[in-house]
């Protein structure tokens, strides 16, 4: 939600916090960022374009999804507890390769797309509870005749730059051997027309991510996912390290909606039932890894995970 502008009192406190960071050099992403927020009155959630039925854009700077769903969730309890009348939410589109510079140095509060929690980046940044675990798979054309990991070798693989996905393939066991090219895209838009157009044999990334781009391409008959799940990966909500006020408010408005049960039913909402803007559903039930993360709350990194 967007609200209307502040009062002038609160408007001349919010230049005096971003005066105070600029004349001394202190980053606001050194803040405590519940203090940010009530000083502001704003903050900014960085959202993804393409990130499947996660975080992604329907046009006209609208962004929606089941991250971004549970981000709004979290800011409304955010609202009420820091007691404003009403809170500016600015939306920042952020990519694989520049959502943590972008959280680090402040320019985005919080990161409401589709970022892997792993023990690598705990070194730089916090994350939530996991509220979804993502399986890798492998799109491919539907009549290239590929069914597995071993028939990549001497292909071309897209992937997107800045995810972990391709590095997940490679250390497959069933990979030993398997040679294969490497095609980047900026974003997983950029890396779906490189399959759809023949630049690229297959799509390795996050099974949901795939799901979501062949459901809103223009035949989505034209593809499939195939072969062995090569990793699962915890997804969570990104927030910048040692921030504990806002890790505790974020985590214990998801560990509610986790016991309600409020987060199955945004789950169905998104994976299981017709999305905006094409009105197609990406038809992928709750893995058993993702119910077992909400029935155990958990922020725990990916090298946790039994990889498969």
């Amino acid at each position: 939600m967007i609200g209307v502008a502040l009062p002038n009192r609160s408007n001349q406190l919010k230049s005096l916090v971003l005066a105070v960071v600029a004349a001394t050099g202190v980053c606001a992403a050194h803040a405590d960022t519940l203090q940010k927020i009530k000083a502001t009155g704003s903050v900014t959630m960085g959202v993804r374009e393409s990130s499947g039925a996660l975080s992604y854009t329907i046009g006209g700077g609208k962004y929606v999804g089941f991250h971004i769903d549970l981000c709004h969730r979290a800011l409304a309890d955010i609202q009420q507890q820091l007691g404003l009348p009403k809170l500016d939410i600015q939306y920042q589109p952020v990519s694989s390769a520049n959502r943590m510079p972008l959280l680090q140095n402040g320019t985005i509060d919080i990161e409401c797309g589709s970022t892997t929690n792993n023990a690598a980046r705990q070194q730089q940044v916090a994350f939530a509870l996991t509220t979804y675990v993502e399986e890798i798979r492998i799109a491919v054309k539907a009549n290239s005749g590929i069914q597995s990991i071993g028939q990549l070798n001497g292909r071309k693989v897209a992937t997107t730059t800045g995810t972990t996905s391709v590095q997940l393939l490679r250390k497959h066991q069933k990979a030993s051997g398997v040679e294969f090219q490497e095609v980047f895209g900026k974003d997983h838009n950029d890396s779906m027309l490189n399959l759809d157009s023949g630049r690229a044999d297959a799509f390795v990334m996050d099974a949901q991510v795939l799901a979501g781009n062949i459901a809103k391409s223009r035949n989505p008959a034209d593809f499939k996912i195939v072969g062995e799940v090569l990793g699962v990966e915890p997804i969570a909500i990104m927030i910048r390290k040692d921030d504990s006020a806002l890790k505790q408010s974020i985590d214990n408005t998801l560990r509610g909606m986790m016991k309600s049960g409020e987060i199955a039913r945004l789950y169905d909402k998104w994976f299981m039932k017709p999305i905006p803007p094409v009105n197609v559903a990406v038809n992928l039930p709750a893995s058993a890894d993702t119910k077992a993360a909400w029935e155990n709350p958990t922020d725990k990194p990916a090298e946790e995970y039994a990889h498969r």
